[in-house]
């Protein structure tokens, strides 16, 4: 009796940039894995690309061989071996990575009807690419701010991941993991997520509108759900700061009571507290994006940017100019 032939459902190429965060890729792959073991055959395929075919560097220092270049992928577009899904996986100092080759592989790529992802900062190459116009993304939250600026006509959420027609993105981390096993998901049913969930030890897929980060209960230690509720508004409103009026007419409290309540749970005025956030934003444009200062000023809510980058070296010891410095000389060494 011949055997049966299983139908591949998908095949993957995973491209990966140097600097690329190991464990949003390892969650992408492993599912596939696990996926094709509880089935008995091989459903799933993958092969790991690299601008020229040769190894590339995780930001965990591991070196991870590949199968093929750009220049051999764009040979296999035409013939058997074209992917169903390309995936580009990415991580730290993504804002510095322009290679018009990937670029324009991705573009053709997707023109073919391949669908395109991103892990961790991948959305930012999509982007960069010229894919995510009009589209639904997710990025990690920590490259949120500069990507909003750099990528205005991009849709970008902090969501865990996201799925726009053939675009898939997620924001890094475990966030890998729920996205492909959604897809795992639409290719079988519930009952083989379930088995591989068990079998990477998770108890759930989480849903792609979870939070990224820990609930500000969790990360700032306050229980106050009025001084959380107010934290809420400044971190919402950074670009155009609210008065303590307003933020006061927002909670039903008053000025006092407010300067009250933060004295008591911050440990400081919410006048400090909100410039801190401000400038906390201002420090990941200066580090993640090229903005002039003085752009960089105005999207954290300063009226010049001498008084911004007066505010900026009374926190950070330095001034805006000088955090861009620092962080050129890091990289370089």
């Amino acid at each position: 009796m011949n055997a049966i032939k299983h139908p591949i459902k998908r095949s993957f190429v995973f491209f990966l940039v140097p600097d690329f965060t190991m464990i949003a890729f390892a969650t992408a792959l492993d599912p596939l894995r696990s996926a094709n073991r509880m089935l008995g055959y091989e459903a799933y395929r993958w092969r790991l690309a690299s601008i020229d075919g040769k190894p590339v560097r995780a930001s965990n220092g591991v070196e991870c061989a590949v199968n093929t270049s750009l220049e051999e992928e764009r040979k296999k577009m035409a013939g058997p071996d074209r992917p169903n899904m390309a995936i580009v996986c990415s991580g730290i100092d993504v804002e510095r990575y322009q290679n018009k080759s990937a670029f324009a592989w991705l573009r053709e790529e997707y023109n073919r009807g391949v669908a395109v992802g991103g892990l961790c900062t991948g959305a930012h190459i999509l982007a960069a690419a010229g894919l995510l116009s009009n589209k639904r993304c997710a990025i990690h939250w920590e490259n949120l701010p500069g990507f909003s600026e750099a990528f205005p006509k991009a849709n970008v959420f902090a969501d865990l991941f996201e799925v726009d027609q053939n675009i898939y993105t997620c924001a890094g981390g475990t966030a890998a993991l729920d996205m492909m096993l959604k897809l795992i998901g639409d290719d079988f049913d519930e009952s083989l997520v379930n088995r591989v969930c068990e079998q990477v030890l998770t108890d759930r897929v989480r849903s792609p509108t979870d939070r990224q980060r820990l609930p500000l209960r969790a990360r700032l230690g306050v229980q106050n759900s009025k001084v959380l509720t107010i934290i809420e508004l400044m971190e919402g409103n950074l670009s155009e700061p609210l008065s303590l009026i307003e933020i006061a007419d927002h909670v039903d409290l008053s000025r006092r009571q407010i300067e009250r309540l933060f004295r008591t749970e911050m440990g400081r005025s919410p006048a400090r507290y909100y410039l801190e956030i401000r400038l906390d934003r201002a420090r990941h444009l200066l580090i993640q994006s090229s903005m002039p200062v003085v752009e960089v000023a105005v999207a954290c809510g300063f009226v010049s940017a001498s008084h911004f980058s007066k505010c900026y070296r009374e926190l950070y010891a330095r001034s805006p100019q000088q955090e861009r410095v620092d962080r050129k000389q890091l990289l370089a060494a």
